[in-house]
């Protein structure tokens, strides 16, 4: 028996860096950019430990900025971000309501395979995102609970970005990792890179598992939830009541002299009576959306959105006189001009931990905020002083040409889509189309690398006029992008040091003689708790050396175990922690009971139809 390899300073460091890295992930202590920036600089500051400066040169450190899986990742959000601004997503929500029928399973089937077939092109949770709308209106629509529509359709998401290279980031990074573990290999060790389409026989078995669970069992496993009774376009009021429990509609009160509002801000005003003031008029003077300092000059006019106890304890306190319909603000805020919107908190928005008041939110955006529905509850007592999380649902009151504005800025995902606005003009979408094609073209069918496919359709989109540049900089997630950049150097420390080996072999000598297929499942449940507590990126990044030494060590397949990690850290059901699973919760009303009681099954389905499709396959 060989001997076994003797722990080095080298690996010593490497390995405490490893487990750093998985603490400040697991317990989110920073941002997981943040966290990815300070590895980065910790490792190049290795550089003054002898051992250490020729493996962890600068070009070495940072070279996650300029690598294959970095560009990629930019090249493919400027793709998708230039489809969403065409509204291919529009044309994607007609076809379903035109060919869906109107039973659960139809529905359920076409919204998440559709869903599945876009994400194996985009980032998951993009295409969740840019999907969240299509199936709100489905909803509407068909009068489907939400909670039975949109967990098909986020799980779906997930499992799409198992079914192309470019459909994750795992799968992105993978061809990279590659490359680090063949400098240490033989010319006849080699590990060949995979292809754009190499793990769709995978990917497709994946998602045909999801779909089928769901048609077959999603009843047994998904919430009740509420039923829609009315649509957003024939009767708005009815639906949030429905919903979310929010008297939505616009009165108007008369604020006489003499009235105790009579000085006070608005701001003031709405913490202490729990309304929302969305117009006044005073002096012949209208504001719709007014600033929340801007004090009651009397006698005025307002627009206030109220619950009926609410109202009337307001009209009663400051001797209001409460008119039975609109009058002064009729034209204003008519249902052609302003109404009641649903916008979703992304997992990635900068305005996660900030308050409404903080932002100075209406403001800024033009919204009234009257609620925040989080976990399937409603919040509206000092809604204003709510510290906004990933997945909120905020029902707001606006003007439509507020909204439209709104539709551009990446912080929001607008769920609310039957709303007048301009509409896109259609050679756009012809134009974002051809040179998506051109890209995956370029891909199947040349030798050309992957990032510069990619960045050409992108550019492509850009130069043609379907999506500016600076709509291109916000279509990217930076997030990302430092993340994937700031770990890429720890898998070539961890692979070039001989840390990878030498717990490998450590390993391997503690276990003995084991099948290699209960190595490769152990790597797989490894990856799969790995991504539940720490990035998909972090994981992958740390697994892959792993893996690849290990199969190495008891001749299996490298490259089979590489993808078999790259794959395993998109089975992410059990808790919310997976961005698309935090993106749904909100609209879903799901809790994390539900994402337990559905993603258990899921999770065990993904490891054996992942396992058996990757050993017939490679």
């Amino acid at each position: 028996m060989d001997a076994l390899p003797t722990l080095t300073t080298e690996m010593a460091i490497i390995m405490l860096i490893v487990v750093f890295a998985v603490f400040i992930f697991a317990t989110e202590l920073l941002r997981v950019d943040v966290a990815a920036m300070l590895i980065m600089t910790l490792l190049g500051l290795l550089i003054f430990v002898p051992g250490l400066e020729e493996l962890l040169t600068p070009d070495v450190v940072f070279s996650g900025f300029s690598s294959n899986a970095v560009i990629s990742i930019i090249g493919v959000m400027i793709l998708g971000g230039g489809l969403d601004k065409t509204g291919v997503m529009e044309r994607v929500a007609w076809a379903i309501l035109r060919y869906g029928g109107k039973t659960e399973k139809q529905i359920v089937s076409l919204t998440a395979g559709a869903v599945a077939v876009i994400s194996s092109f985009m980032q998951n949770v993009g295409a969740a995102a840019l999907f969240l709308p299509v199936v709100s209106r489905i909803s509407s629509r068909t009068r489907l609970p939400m909670s039975r529509l949109v967990m098909p359709m986020g799980f779906c998401a997930i499992l799409g970005g198992t079914m192309t290279l470019v459909a994750s980031s795992p799968l992105i990074m993978l061809n990279d990792l590659i490359d680090n573990a063949n400098r240490g290999l033989g010319a006849d060790q080699a590990i060949e890179h995979f292809g754009l389409f190499s793990v769709t026989p995978v990917g497709i078995a994946l998602v045909a598992s999801g779909l089928a669970f769901f048609v077959l069992y999603g009843k047994s496993v998904l919430p009740e939830g509420k039923k829609v009774s009315a649509s957003r376009t024939t009767g708005t009021m009815r639906y949030m009541r429905t919903l979310h429990g929010i008297r939505a509609a616009v009165r108007e009160v008369e604020v006489p002299e003499g009235s105790i509002l009579a000085g006070m801000n608005i701001a003031s005003v709405q913490a202490e009576y729990n309304v929302r003031i969305v117009a006044s008029r005073y002096a012949g003077k209208v504001l719709v959306s007014p600033p929340v300092e801007a004090p009651i000059a009397v006698p005025a006019t307002l627009a206030i959105i109220a619950q009926p106890d609410k109202l009337k304890a307001f009209v009663d306190a400051g001797g209001l006189t409460l008119r039975p319909k609109l009058r002064e603000f009729r034209h204003l805020l008519a249902r052609s001009i302003a109404g009641v919107a649903e916008i979703l908190v992304p997992p990635d928005s900068h305005v996660i931990g900030q308050t409404a008041k903080e932002m100075h939110f209406r403001m800024t955006y033009g919204l009234s905020l009257l609620s925040v529905v989080r976990a399937g509850k409603a919040i509206t007592n000092k809604v204003a002083f709510v510290p906004f999380a990933a997945g909120d649902m905020l029902i707001c009151h606006t003007r439509w040409e507020y909204l439209t504005r709104l539709e551009k800025d990446r912080d929001f995902v607008i769920v609310t889509t039957d709303y007048p606005r301009e509409q896109q003009e259609p050679y756009k979408l012809a134009l974002a189309l051809a040179f998506f094609a051109l890209a995956i073209g370029m891909i199947i069918f040349t030798n050309i690398l992957l990032p510069v496919a990619l960045m050409t359709g992108a550019i492509g989109m850009v130069v043609s006029g379907v999506i500016t540049m600076d709509e291109a900089y916000k279509a990217v997630s930076w997030k990302t992008v430092f993340l994937l950049a700031g770990l890429l150097p720890l898998g070539i420390a961890v692979e070039t040091s001989g840390t990878a080996g030498f717990v490998v072999q450590h390993l391997l000598a503690r276990i003995g003689d084991v099948s290699p297929w209960i190595l490769q499942a152990m790597i797989a449940i490894l990856a799969s708790v790995f991504s539940l507590v720490i990035s998909n990126v972090g994981a992958t990044v740390l697994l892959v050396p792993f893996a690849i030494n290990l199969a190495l060590a008891t001749g299996a397949n490298p490259a089979m175990f590489a993808l078999t990690v790259a794959i395993s850290t998109s089975n992410s059901f059990l808790i919310p922690t997976h961005q698309v699973n935090a993106l749904i919760m909100g609209p879903g009303g799901y809790r994390v009971s539900d994402f337990l009681r559905a993603g258990s099954v899921m999770t065990v389905l993904f490891l054996v139809v992942s396992l058996l499709m990757l050993n017939l396959v490679f």
